[in-house]
């Protein structure tokens, strides 16, 4: 898939000498950070309730629900990563990529 066909994916990456960067789009800008912002409340709501002295089972619940938005959002990095970013450097021959891919995937699957 083309990625300026889909606006939902990143657009480009580029080596630009030692700084690489990813350019998303707009549309995945905003949606990200809506779900950070929202990660981000759901963190401070998890503060507000230890700070209560609420019910541990039910501030761990709110912690795995926290977690698991945050996965989301990494999978869905890595997803436009992998299309975008990945598929470009082994395009250019940079094979090396597949290491870094690979560190990457095993820090998020711990």
């Amino acid at each position: 898939m083309n990625n300026n066909q889909n606006n939902n994916t990143i657009d480009a990456c580029h080596t630009e000498e030692s700084e690489r960067k990813s350019h998303h789009s707009e549309k995945i800008k905003k949606d990200l950070t809506k779900r950070l912002n929202r990660i981000e409340g759901q963190v401070r709501g998890v503060k507000g309730l230890i700070e209560k002295d609420t019910y541990c089972d039910d501030v761990l619940n709110q912690i795995a629900a926290a977690k698991s938005a945050l996965d989301s959002v990494g999978k869905l990095l890595l997803e436009a990563h992998m299309r975008s970013c990945v598929v470009e450097r082994i395009q250019e021959g940079e094979d090396e990529v597949i290491d870094e891919l690979l560190t990457t995937v095993h820090k998020l699957l711990k």
